[in-house]
């Protein structure tokens, strides 16, 4: 038997990065179900959408279809629409800005509904292996879309399709059915010390 006080330095690094080696291939080893997953990124803070695209940009990397269905956005420039478009991701977009802007409900509602229609289609297309829903979590807050409607596309989508949520303040619901859930906090923000929005940075 060998004395623990004996052990160097590195044989004890090495015997604890054993130890959890071991634990984390037990976790590997017993995680054998296979279907698509629906991850929720929620949160005050920023880098939710930056979160969702990502994971859109590493689907598409590795091969995998996928589509976009944006709320909320408005018409200007997108870094991850300019890259990801030329890679065959569609992009369904309300195109209306925030709405402190447009400060018109049913035209809000008439954009969501029509950009929700398109990611149904999606929702039930079997081709897409991704679904990226960004800033859906507004839609439901403010009421804009149909809570059960929502619910019944993403619960009855095919079996082996992911879909990324991202927004403010999740339904309750929606996170009662999520796989993943990230909550993002902020801490600091360069916006509240006057720092303008970076092109590239920030869109």
């Amino acid at each position: 038997m060998t004395d623990k006080k004996s052990l160097s330095s590195e044989e004890k690094h090495q015997q604890r990065m054993q130890k959890l080696k071991d634990k984390i291939d037990a976790k590997v080893d017993s995680a054998t179900e296979e279907r698509g997953i629906l991850i929720v990124i929620t949160g005050n803070g920023k880098g939710k959408s930056t979160s969702g695209f990502g994971t859109v940009t590493r689907a598409v990397g590795h091969g995998l279809t996928a589509g976009v269905a944006q709320f909320i956005k408005g018409q200007w420039d997108s870094g991850e629409r300019n890259l990801l478009e030329k890679n065959g991701v569609t992009f369904h977009v309300m195109n209306t800005g925030f709405t402190w802007n447009t400060q018109d409900k049913s035209k809000d509602i008439a954009a969501a509904t029509a950009v929700w229609a398109e990611a149904k289609k999606m929702l039930a297309d079997d081709s897409i292996d991704l679904v990226l829903l960004d800033e859906l979590t507004y839609m439901l807050s403010y009421k804009y879309l149909d809570l059960d409607d929502v619910l019944d596309a993403i619960t009855n989508r095919p079996v082996n399709q992911h879909v990324v949520v991202t927004g403010r303040a999740c339904h309750r619901s929606l996170l009662d059915i999520a796989d993943t859930i990230s909550e993002v906090q902020p801490t600091r923000h360069a916006f509240n010390a006057g720092i303008k929005a970076q092109k590239g940075i920030d869109w």
